[in-house]
């Protein structure tokens, strides 16, 4: 492949069908918006930042990409033609080939990219369109031949007429052009079709008419130019991307009990022999541990889980959890949280920024915020760390081998020491030093005959 490869991809189009108010490149499949699948495999193929052609909601994608590209806004939005002529200032003075991509065709492989650069090339071509043959070709430009077979043109759908409408061969609006034949191509293109707009494959035209030739290249994979202009495409190509993506899991061993209702992001990472069951939501830079087993109804977001944990229907956000540890049912991991060896956080258990050492174990109905446990701690049922002060959140410290009865509230800023118990039901206020008791509660007092006090009292306010 050619090494000075410059890539363009066209995001300025409102969208209208997708019925939003966001720029409809940003809406997101697999975790990600639309626009980043495009920008992944054209870094893959080029060593240069892209040159991103934005106009609707133009700060959504700029905001988004940052460094990572450059921009060029049509302020103007006059077709697909002349969105690239917006970008005639960064073509002018280089060299090579130029790939024109769209903005809203995620599941585009770098691989069928590089096809494209190394046919163009290798064929000495003044272009290459990429191409697919589908069974309804309704909405997509058709590819015209001549008698030997080889490009003629483009035809639009909406400009279509006869046989053409018959054409099962579609344009997949992708395209390799060596850089001067473009340049020379867009010059001469005009306005007379049915959009009264500039059409890029109209410099495909152009360029045949030059007296160059165009290569066309099909892909085998046609559901890589799916490109999103509905809800119902961008469901669509969700379905197609999560298929590939948990193929390739159960491909490197790991099971889906049900691949159709499992959700795994495209950088999620899967260790062998863990099982997932239905309704896992895996987004973000997820790595999954060996021997894992996900029941059902899980949320994880770029977290790590260690090998031979077990998750039972909670949720884990940005969290490292160590091996063999065990979290759920509905128990909420928050982000910060660092979970040890052959820890218990059990239902409906809150931690959040905090860490747990080994062997310990938070089982029921507790709230763990911005603290330390240490080993072989037991926090019981209904235990609270009182973070905020109504001004900031301070740290709880609770040593090893230590027990915190059931219902105590622990006030930060607090250290409970080494080898040390909280009696149920205590408020703690004050550090509790290694090896003590602590006991902060109302002494029982039982009020001999007060029931039958109680009811001569309310039989004489009735009379």
């Amino acid at each position: 492949m050619h090494t000075d490869v410059t890539v363009l991809i066209m995001a300025a189009g409102e969208g209208t069908r997708m019925k939003s108010d966001m720029c409809k490149v940003m809406h997101r499949i697999c975790d990600y918006p639309v626009i980043e699948y495009v920008m992944r495999a054209s870094e893959r193929i080029s060593s240069s930042p892209p040159v991103v052609i934005v106009g609707h909601k133009a700060e959504e994608i700029e905001q988004y990409l940052g460094e990572r590209a450059v921009f060029v806004r049509q302020l103007q939005r006059l077709g697909t033609g002349h969105a690239v002529m917006t970008a005639e200032g960064h073509l002018k003075h280089r060299d090579g080939y130029v790939v024109v991509l769209a903005g809203d065709v995620p599941l585009i492989s770098a691989e069928t990219l590089r096809g494209m650069v190394d046919y163009c090339v290798s064929g000495g071509f003044g272009a290459v369109a990429l191409t697919a043959l589908l069974d309804d070709p309704k909405g997509y430009g058709r590819i015209v031949r001549n008698i030997n077979g080889d490009f003629e043109r483009v035809v639009e759908h909406k400009d279509a007429s006869g046989f053409e409408f018959e054409i099962k061969e579609v344009n997949a609006s992708m395209y390799c052009f060596n850089v001067g034949a473009l340049l020379d191509g867009l010059q001469k293109m005009d306005k007379a079709n049915a959009q009264g707009e500039y059409y890029l494959t109209d410099v495909l035209s152009n360029i045949v008419a030059n007296g160059d030739s165009v290569g066309v290249l099909t892909t085998e994979y046609s559901d890589e130019i799916i490109g999103i202009n509905t809800r119902m495409q961008l469901a669509q190509a969700q379905r197609s991307l999560q298929a590939k993506i948990n193929e390739f899991h159960m491909d490197n061993g790991v099971t889906l009990i049900d691949p159709d209702n499992t959700y795994i992001g495209i950088d999620v990472v899967i260790g062998r022999d863990t099982i997932i069951y239905p309704g896992n939501v895996l987004e973000g830079r997820v790595i999954i541990g060996e021997k894992c087993v996900l029941y059902p109804n899980n949320r994880i977001v770029s977290s790590k889980i260690d090998k031979g944990c077990v998750l039972q229907s909670s949720v884990v956000s940005e969290s490292f959890i160590e091996a063999e540890s065990s979290i759920g049912p509905c128990a909420h991991i928050r982000p910060g949280s660092f979970i040890g060896r052959h820890v218990k956080i059990g239902n409906f258990v809150e931690v959040k920024n905090c860490t747990v050492g080994d062997n310990s174990k938070v089982s029921h109905l507790s709230y763990v915020g911005d603290g330390q446990i240490g080993k072989d701690v037991n926090v019981g049922c209904g235990v609270v760390f009182v973070n905020y002060d109504g001004e900031k959140k301070n740290k709880t410290f609770v040593g090893d081998r230590s027990f915190i009865g059931c219902n105590v509230n622990l006030i930060a800023p607090i250290t409970v020491e080494d080898d040390t118990y909280v009696a149920a039901g205590s408020t703690i206020t004050h550090d509790v030093p290694r090896g003590n008791l602590a006991i902060a509660r109302e002494r029982q007092v039982n009020k001999q005959g007060w029931i039958e006090k109680r009811k001569t009292q309310n039989k004489g306010a009735e009379d």
